[in-house]
């Protein structure tokens, strides 16, 4: 594999952080083109190794978990016995040539290990350390350890999702790990820019409670702000109606009016009074959501989804379906945008993984061209890379 493109191309990446939320950072990076080092406990690993159904296990191989896979492309794997000494020297070696360290250990283990942030910055002063706790590195409650389900009630977010109130549910996927991930390497890449500047790297702290806070939006500021409460509403928007989830003859379509403009859109094409008391203004349709969910469904009765959709498209107002996984990875405009790629893993051979989620483009001489990194490492097996990491840090100078 040639060097990988991308903006974070030449920056080094240590990932000391296991499960979910520090190596997700640590994919991000990866993905943008750093080099990411994966550190792993000798025998089982990362957490995550373990974390199935769903298995794959190659003919006459260990079985392979496809939740690791979720959170590691782009990594190379060597396995260090943090309580031994000479696996910690070799750690302190990688340290010293690294640009970023991840971690997610409780707060105070780094530093019980000898890694303390004054100890970091006097290996290396360049050093960026992103550090994801479950809720906060200080507090009244920072030892309290961090898992998704346990934030994602802890800090609200099920308290809006589900079909009523009183049944509160948590998302299909673990959002605070994965947003405490993306906002670490945010913080990680701006620490990294103003190092640019000073010579000096420094400590970014994010945990599962910070990322569930952070992405409260207008539910946050009702309460702030207005005093008013957000509770679980099923698919229908809280604040703009229509929005939402909405039946058909063989199924169901969503479909999101956010301006008035597309309002009277929808009226026209389906013989609606726009100007009725109750449908007026999107307040009005707020207040009398039943009413507005129950004459759009009684004129969607006698249509399927496909030729619903086809109206709503052609009418201009924005609507989609509900897909399942299957039918999203098969779905062309996926596969346009990068979001399916294909690796080689060392025992499985060929296998599809999600892709990156972003990519780059630059002008030259007038002209549009991408950049974004297409050679994409497979997750790899444990300590996979431990003789060519060994023998590259006892034969680079750390400067």
């Amino acid at each position: 594999m040639t060097a990988p493109a991308g903006p974070l191309a030449g920056i080094l990446v240590i990932d000391l952080s296991r499960a979910l939320a520090g190596p997700h950072a640590a994919m991000m990076l990866g993905d943008l083109g750093a080099r990411v080092i994966k550190v792993e406990r000798p025998g089982p690993g990362d957490d995550s190794r373990g974390w199935g159904p769903p298995f794959v296990r190659p003919p006459g191989g260990e079985r392979e978990s496809t939740y690791f896979f979720a959170a590691n492309r782009n990594k190379e794997s060597v396995a260090l016995d943090l309580t031994d000494e000479a696996d910690l020297h070799t750690l302190t070696l990688l340290l010293r040539r690294a640009d970023v360290l991840i971690e997610n250990f409780r707060p105070g283990a780094l530093a019980r290990l000898g890694f303390d942030p004054v100890r970091l910055a006097e290996l290396n002063p360049g050093l960026v350390t992103l550090s994801i706790s479950g809720f906060g590195h200080d507090g009244p409650e920072a030892a309290r350890a961090g898992y998704d389900q346990i934030a994602q009630g802890e800090t609200g977010l099920m308290s809006l999702t589900g079909p009523v109130p009183d049944e509160p549910q948590r998302m299909g996927v673990p959002i605070t790990d994965l947003l405490a991930g993306m906002y670490g390497a945010f913080g990680t890449v701006s620490a990294l820019h103003e190092r640019g500047r000073t010579g000096l790297g420094q400590v970014v702290r994010t945990s599962l409670l910070a990322a569930g806070v952070g992405v409260h939006a207008y539910q946050g500021t009702a309460w702030t702000v207005g005093g008013v409460l957000g509770r679980a509403g099923g698919n229908h928007h809280p604040s703009i109606s229509p929005y939402g989830l909405f039946r058909c003859a063989d199924g169901s379509v969503q479909l999101a009016c956010g301006s008035e403009a597309l309002w009277r859109r929808l009226c026209a094409e389906f013989d609606l009074d726009a100007e009725r008391p109750y449908l007026a203004t999107n307040a009005d349709r707020v207040a009398h959501r039943d009413l507005v969910i129950d004459e759009l469904e009684k004129s969607f009765a006698g249509l399927t989804a496909a030729h619903l959709l086809g109206r709503l498209e052609a009418a201009g107002v924005p609507a989609g379906r509900v897909r399942t996984l299957d039918e999203v990875y098969a779905w062309p405009q996926l596969e346009s945008q990068g979001l399916k790629i294909t690796v080689d893993h060392a025992t499985i051979g060929p296998m599809e993984l999600p892709g990156p989620p972003l990519r780059f483009f630059r002008v030259t001489s007038g002209e549009e061209f991408e950049t974004t990194r297409r050679e994409h490492r497979a997750p790899p097996v444990l300590d996979a890379d431990a003789d060519a990491i060994h023998a590259w840090i006892t034969t680079t100078d750390p400067a």
